[in-house]
């Protein structure tokens, strides 16, 4: 009787090292994969302000007055395009852009990038799945942003059928959530 005893003593010292080495493995991996939820202290447009590959966006809000609304308290989606999203573009559609003739367009074209509430990656990939794998959203502008699935990518189409990958996602700020994306949505008629 004593071997079974020390035999079981045994196996549950090895079971009792092994649940807490998993444990701490767990936790390590959570702090690792989950983004900090601490709450932000800048706005959408702070913080854009301060990253250098966001300088065109903040560049084309500026002239459309769009800075001003992400700077207010409410929740906002933003799909921010970086600069090399916007280098993509042509110059010449850029400095069209950037023409204060063109204002009207230019709002038109960042209101597609902009979502009233806070939508994290993980809301967004909730309504894909009640979706059936699609999930509408629409934007300030009035149009619908339809996501999906390609891979583990999660991508954003218009209603013209261009696309758009988040590259970086729930950058959580005061007054919403910014997701980076590699493309800059343009209305099939611009001017």
């Amino acid at each position: 009787m004593k071997k079974w005893t020390s035999l079981v003593s045994l196996c549950a010292l090895v079971l009792g090292f092994q649940c807490y080495s998993q444990e701490s493995k767990n936790e390590l991996a959570l702090d690792i994969i989950l983004p900090d939820f601490t709450e932000a202290h800048q706005s959408i447009i702070e913080y854009t302000a301060s990253m250098a590959k966001h300088s065109t966006l903040l560049q084309v809000l500026k002239a459309a007055n769009l800075d001003e609304v992400l700077a207010y308290t409410g929740e906002f989606t933003v799909f921010a395009p970086t600069n090399l999203a916007f280098e993509k573009l042509s110059h010449i559609t850029i400095d069209k852009l950037l023409d204060p003739k063109n204002k009207k367009a230019l709002t038109s074209i960042l209101s597609y990038h902009i979502i009233a509430g806070k939508f994290s990656a993980s809301s967004i990939l909730r309504a894909m799945c009640r979706g059936n794998g699609k999930a509408n959203f629409t934007t300030i502008q009035g149009e619908k942003i339809t996501a999906s699935m390609k891979g583990l990518d999660i991508i954003l189409t218009d209603k013209d059928g261009n696309q758009a990958t988040i590259l970086t996602a729930d950058s959580n700020q005061s007054n919403g959530v910014i997701h980076e994306i590699d493309t800059v949505f343009l209305p099939a008629k611009l001017f």
